[in-house]
């Protein structure tokens, strides 16, 4: 037995959706733990490209069990979308094989409409929200006023809980944020309708993911984002709204830490990030811009272009740190080939000293200069390679030599957007 934790390993867009999709043929249950649809997944099957951003990565294998747990929050259109365009392509057919947390927070409109005010209102403050209601929907579960999934099944509950909160949000709306309000019946309509759609895929999934735990089927918790935009353990305030990292996992299914036995970090093999915040090996510059369109940077979600820079090895090296990293899956190799020389960052120089881990303070980070080491490129295409001993010389050096700056060694090495152009050093299953 084994129970596996993903999580990006820098911020976010690291190619998670591909490795789950791979580690999901040895899973029995596939959880997503945190987040809502600002995060995409981006997985190739054959020919076919497709962009899951609720359901886990796992759908698209048959008889695998998905759910979405109760730190996730869950924007109810867009899932039923989700679920109307797999069933139209034939990668979901049956209903059983997907569960949601009865006890998740469920995206509200007035959410949406404050999230994409508030960010037109901050200027150059601007955080780089997606703008689909995520961090307005965490704020109202920490204080204790969202609404959860068993209330909207509840026609009383979620009447009650509507009209007591709708006020509140209509005044910020108008006079806060100089939005139009929305009105009572409008709402309770519409989410009625989901709350009719979504009946039969609820159930009490804490409860199913212990019993599935003590028969000793192997489960794949799925994260979305990465550490660096971890609500605790990233470049706060530049982050989003939830805990990223390996103990998310706990928190946002109900499972114990003592039923995790392997995490493993998911890592490009250069560094992208989306949205403001500090990010000290970014490259503004032709070879920014050569990574950006080998490597197709650009959002899942929002089609925004990633900003783009060499690898950081502290990112990395502090991902390992707070998320107890048992192995790497290095991503996009391949978007390496055509380089001649490869840099990699191995410390910062700030104030005239020298850092050699992350700083903790946003402002310090962002003041860093990094400090490189260059390594030989190899200058051929890997993509047909599926052996790490069928590297290129020059890119197994790559490859260790991360190993060797991060602490952490080689779970799989990703040399194509294809399932099957994967290098697998190990599987965390076995």
């Amino acid at each position: 037995m084994a129970n596996v934790v993903v999580v990006g390993a820098q911020w976010g867009d690291e190619g998670k959706g591909k490795v789950v999709d791979i580690y999901t043929e040895f899973a029995d249950d596939v959880v997503r733990y945190q987040g809502g649809n600002n995060a995409g997944h981006t997985l190739v099957v054959g020919d076919e490209k497709i962009v899951l951003h609720l359901i886990p990565s796992g759908i698209l294998h048959a008889g695998k069990r998905c759910i979405i747990g109760n730190g996730v929050v869950l924007d109810p259109e867009v899932f039923i979308r989700e679920i109307t365009n797999l069933k139209a392509k034939g990668k979901f057919q049956d209903d059983s094989c997907l569960l949601l947390s009865e006890s998740l927070h469920v995206i509200m409109p007035y959410h949406k409409r404050i999230d994409i005010a508030r960010e037109a209102k901050s200027g150059a403050g601007k955080i780089g929200t997606t703008g689909r209601g995520i961090g307005p929907t965490y704020e109202d579960k920490v204080a204790r006023r969202g609404i959860r999934l068993a209330d909207l099944l509840d026609s009383a509950v979620f009447a009650r809980k509507l009209k007591e909160l709708l006020p509140e949000r209509n005044f910020i709306l108008e006079n806060l944020l100089g939005d139009k309000p929305f009105t009572f019946e409008e709402i309770l309509e519409e989410y009625s309708r989901y709350a009719d759609i979504l009946r039969k895929y609820v159930a009490d999934t804490t409860l199913i993911l212990h019993r599935d735990i003590k028969e000793g089927k192997r489960i794949l918790f799925e994260g979305a984002q990465g550490t660096l935009l971890d609500v605790d353990h990233g470049t706060y305030p530049y982050v989003t709204s939830s805990s990223t990292c390996a103990g998310g996992a706990c928190t946002g299914t109900g499972v114990s830490p003592r039923d995790i036995h392997e995490v493993i970090g998911i890592s490009k093999a250069y560094v992208t990030r989306v949205g403001s915040g500090p990010f000290p090996t970014e490259l503004d510059d032709e070879v920014g811009e050569e990574l950006r369109k080998v490597g197709q940077e650009f959002g899942a979600t929002t089609g925004r272009p990633r900003r783009t820079g060499w690898f950081d090895a502290l990112v990395v090296r502090y991902a390992v740190r707070v998320n107890g990293l048992s192995g790497i899956a290095l991503t996009k190799l391949d978007v390496l080939d055509g380089f001649e020389t490869i840099r990699v960052c191995t410390g910062y120089t700030y104030n005239g000293g020298f850092l050699d881990e992350l700083p903790s303070n946003a402002e310090v980070f962002a003041a860093c200069t990094p400090i490189y080491e260059e390594l030989p490129g190899w200058q051929q295409d890997i993509t047909g390679v599926r052996t790490f001993a069928d590297l290129p010389e020059n890119a197994q050096k790559y490859v260790r030599r991360l190993e060797e700056l991060v602490g952490c060694p080689m779970a799989l090495v990703s040399v194509g957007p294809r399932r099957d152009q994967t290098v697998v050093v190990r599987n965390p299953f076995e």
